[in-house]
């Protein structure tokens, strides 16, 4: 019953399969080979338009690249409070932006309001050298709190950072999981709602190491390959990045395992929230359900072998969620994966409605 983090799950067999087809013999290295071509243009078909892929590590490493490409001195991004950029990534955006600012703004589960987004970006848009400037704002689609941004929430902030001349970056470390839940294209979803960089994530569901950076560019992509390399994430063997990317988009496979964990997902909210001992959160919207109970039913959960995380509650968050925690209880978060069975979700179930 490992409900933690859909990352500590392993690798699809698929996946696996692919590295290992694609592992002997030679092949063009830094992005040369047949396999990473071919990869390059399913992306493209997929989000419907010519695309340029960028592979790294990891989804740090895409959005600290997007923002880079963006970068100004004094500059300023715009992201949610709670959004991974500015509580998990260890300042690597700073970093790697070469000292530009992340400035946090509010919004209703883990969402920044549009209405905010237009006053703060208003109130930056006069360039002042004792302020900085505006350079960007970035998104996170599933947000970090399960929910998502529907089609015409992410056309609003767009066109808000259009009429500053800024960009919009997507964080997809769960694109996956939002594409599979809101049933709209990934071009839908980016491009055509005027998002101009994508952190399209493949880790959590169901590769080994698979990350890219895409963006819809061309004048961008170029400054993106020199600060790629720069940064260390230009591969030598990047076909073993274009080997699980190949095998996840094949006949689907990305969201057969997205679809399934997002199913799992609601699975265990419904199991929550038809008890008496636990109440939902957020209403999950893709692989992360938020509850709140008691310690003591938690303590009970991990005794019989649940892992799952306590978690903080959110900077915004509702007075509803408040008096919830208020009584003695606690928010905790759950996260399913490809790997998570029926089987799992009923005994955790069982097990919290028990005497």
């Amino acid at each position: 019953m490992y409900f933690a983090s859909d990352n500590a799950a392993g690798a699809h067999q698929k996946i696996s399969d692919s590295l290992l087809k694609h592992s002997s013999g030679f092949a063009g290295s830094y992005g040369a080979s047949d396999l990473d071509k071919k990869v390059e243009a399913k992306f493209s078909e997929i989000f419907e338009t010519d695309v340029h892929v960028f592979f790294v590590s990891t989804g740090t490493a895409a959005n600290a690249l997007a923002l880079s490409a963006s970068a100004k001195a004094g500059g300023i991004a715009i992201c949610h409070e709670d959004a991974h950029v500015i509580e998990d990534e260890c300042g690597a955006p700073e970093f790697f932006t070469g000292g530009c600012r992340l400035t946090p703004v509010a919004g209703d589960g883990g969402k920044i309001s549009i209405n905010t987004l237009s006053t703060i970006m208003s109130d930056l848009a006069p360039e002042n050298v004792h302020h900085g400037r505006l350079m960007a704002t970035t998104i996170t689609q599933a947000t970090e709190l399960g929910t998502l941004y529907t089609v015409d929430e992410i056309s609003a902030l767009a066109d808000i950072c259009h009429q500053h001349n800024v960009p919009l970056h997507m964080d997809g470390a769960r694109f996956a999981n939002a594409i599979a839940f809101s049933n709209v294209t990934p071009a839908q979803m980016t491009w055509r709602s005027g998002v101009d960089y994508v952190s399209f994530g493949g880790t959590k569901n169901g590769c080994w190491c698979a990350e890219a950076l895409i963006c819809f560019d061309k004048e961008k992509a170029q400054e993106i390959s020199y600060m790629r390399k720069r940064a260390g994430q230009l591969f030598s063997k990047s076909r073993f990045v274009a080997a699980q990317f190949d095998a996840y988009f094949e006949d689907d496979l990305w969201l057969d395992l997205a679809t399934h964990s997002n199913l799992m997902a609601q699975k265990l909210s419904n199991g929550f929230e038809n008890s008496s001992f636990a109440d939902l959160a957020y209403v999950p919207q893709s692989n992360e359900v938020f509850v709140v109970m008691s310690p003591a039913k938690a303590l009970k959960l991990r005794e019989n072998g649940a892992v799952f995380y306590e978690w903080p509650l959110p900077r915004s968050h509702s007075s509803e969620l408040s008096t919830l925690v208020s009584s003695g209880k606690q928010l905790y978060r759950f996260v399913t994966s490809f790997q998570t069975t029926p089987e799992d979700i009923n005994k955790l179930i069982n097990i919290l409605n028990a005497d």
